[in-house]
């Protein structure tokens, strides 16, 4: 079917500026969320479910449907989305609301090897649309690990569950990891894609969905001052760091033999060099925007020389947040063995004519001193500064910061008098908030994103493209990591990684942010 030109007010200035003022309202449609059970749909799909109900943002005609192996009635179902979103849910919760949005949900039991189930699962959504008049619109969402999408995408075929009638549609969403690398991403992007077509699927970054990030593309094409100094000629190194003060807590299964640098650089980390890095697209239409994230991961890669130009650490028994915590090899259910890392550094550099010799740190980690994630522009020092050399000891570098999380906001480095009768130069800061700034409360990250998947608004979601371009310049970096006999470095944690991340980037004469 057409998709819709319309993107959302952030990105696309409406033609009609009254138009700026209506929001966005899905049509009729079904939401089915497989996985119904796990943390993602309790303490995010779900509560993000409602504050789209709760903000007015979702037709009287939606439907929601849970599908796991739990043997739940509908009422069942009901009961845990109901505690799910009092515990969970940005919005106040309202009675009137709830009993709006229950009169749509259904759960259906079952494994996905199971015909019967997804027989029931083809009658409840004929029901649904039917008496609910969801008109046949269906999303899938796999809140599942990928083996379970082959299996999943079967028995969607063998039933019909996905055949188009008119003008109804039906898409699928995936969470990240997209497969663990660039092989086993093409052989996952094969099954999904002999079932829905390229603009059917959408790829979830919620990294993507949060206005932090977006207001990166606002900061930079919306105001005149900071593009002109965007580039080579002014910016010596650009830092991107997702740092964790937690570890990997009850997520052992999944975690190790998986390692961070899968987990979240590969989507997360350089989804941001991305947009940190593109040019300016023409306007903010999917295939604009795309079009340029593309062009930058094609012209980035990891310096060939990885003992150099990467580290990876292993946590290991330290203190965090005045308590003693253990290390990475001594959480249940990890390999005493285990070579997974839990903090992954890389340099990228970008051969193009904006960032040639320009280098991209990216760090992330768990067990770190504090919680933020933030990408830093830092400038290169005036050629000549006709100050004594005492006048300016404490002046550091100008820097841009952008914080995604928490205290969201950007923060501007720069040199200040200090006042007195001596030229003393020292190093100030000043600071946006957006608590401090707008009354509006931001929506979560999963709001957003769901709302597009039902509106079918691309511009978020990273294409096959871009996923296959992130594994190409992070699958060296695993292999060589995996041929090392050594296990990673350890560091203790509530530090900032291990020494041979700060000789990484000491080597090109910078140092570490400490955010």
């Amino acid at each position: 079917m057409a998709q819709r030109n319309v993107i959302d007010d952030f990105t696309n200035p409406l033609r009609d500026p009254e138009d700026r003022r209506l929001p966005r309202i899905a049509g009729p449609c079904a939401l089915v969320i497989f996985g119904v059970t796990g943390d993602l749909s309790r303490k995010k799909l779900m509560p993000a479910v409602y504050d789209l109900a709760h903000r007015g943002m979702l037709p009287p005609g939606f439907a929601l449907v849970g599908f796991a192996r739990r043997d739940w009635e509908d009422q069942d179902f009901a009961q845990q989305v109901h505690d799910s979103v009092k515990e969970n849910a940005r919005t106040p919760f309202r009675e009137d609301v709830w009993e709006q949005l229950l009169e749509g949900i259904r759960f259906v039991s079952g494994t996905f090897e199971s015909d019967d189930a997804f027989l029931k699962l083809k009658a409840t959504l004929d029901e649904l649309d039917n008496e609910r008049g969801t008109g046949g619109n269906h999303a899938f969402y796999l809140s599942i690990p990928p083996s379970g999408f082959g299996p999943v995408m079967q028995q969607l075929r063998k039933h019909g569950l996905t055949e188009d009638h008119g003008d109804n549609w039906n898409r699928v969403v995936i969470e990240k990891p997209f497969g663990h690398d660039l092989q086993s991403a093409r052989e996952l992007d094969q099954v999904v894609s002999a079932l829905f077509r390229p603009h059917e699927v959408f790829r979830i970054d919620h990294y993507l969905g949060k206005e932090t990030v977006q207001n990166m593309l606002a900061l930079r094409f919306a105001n005149q001052m900071f593009e002109p100094l965007w580039n080579n000629h002014y910016v010596s190194h650009v830092q991107i760091t997702m740092a964790e003060d937690i570890g990997i807590g009850s997520r052992a299964g999944y975690f190790d033999g998986i390692g961070i640098t899968r987990d979240v650089m590969q989507n997360h980390l350089l989804q941001l060099l991305a947009l940190a890095a593109m040019e300016e697209p023409t306007n903010f239409e999917a295939g604009q925007l795309r079009a340029e994230k593309t062009k930058v991961l094609a012209a980035a890669h990891v310096p060939v020389d990885y003992a150099r130009s990467t580290a990876r650490g292993q946590y290991a028994a330290g203190w965090q947040g005045g308590q003693e915590v253990a290390g990475y090899l001594q959480e249940q259910g990890v390999d005493p063995g285990s070579r997974t890392e839990t903090f992954s550094a890389v340099r990228v550099d970008i051969d193009n004519r904006r960032w040639a010799g320009v280098p991209f740190y990216l760090r992330t980690a768990k067990r770190m001193p504090r919680r933020v994630t933030e990408v830093a522009l830092n400038f290169k020092k005036p050629p000549h500064l006709p100050f004594a050399q005492t006048d300016t000891v404490e002046l550091g570098t100008n820097a841009l910061v952008m914080r995604i999380q928490p205290d969201e906001g950007v923060t501007l480095r720069f040199g200040a008098k200090v006042p007195g009768t001596q030229m003393e130069i020292r190093e100030v800061s000043m600071d946006f908030g957006y608590g401090g700034s707008f009354t509006e409360s931001s929506p979560e990250a999963y709001e957003r994103l769901i709302l597009d998947v039902l509106l079918g608004e691309p511009p978020l979601f990273p294409l096959q493209e871009e996923v296959e371009l992130s594994w190409k310049i992070l699958d060296p970096v695993l292999d060589y990591w995996a041929s090392l006999p050594e296990q990673p470095e350890q560091y203790a944690a509530g530090t900032w990684g291990p020494k041979s991340a700060h000789d990484m980037i000491a080597r090109d004469g910078f140092a570490w942010r400490r955010p």
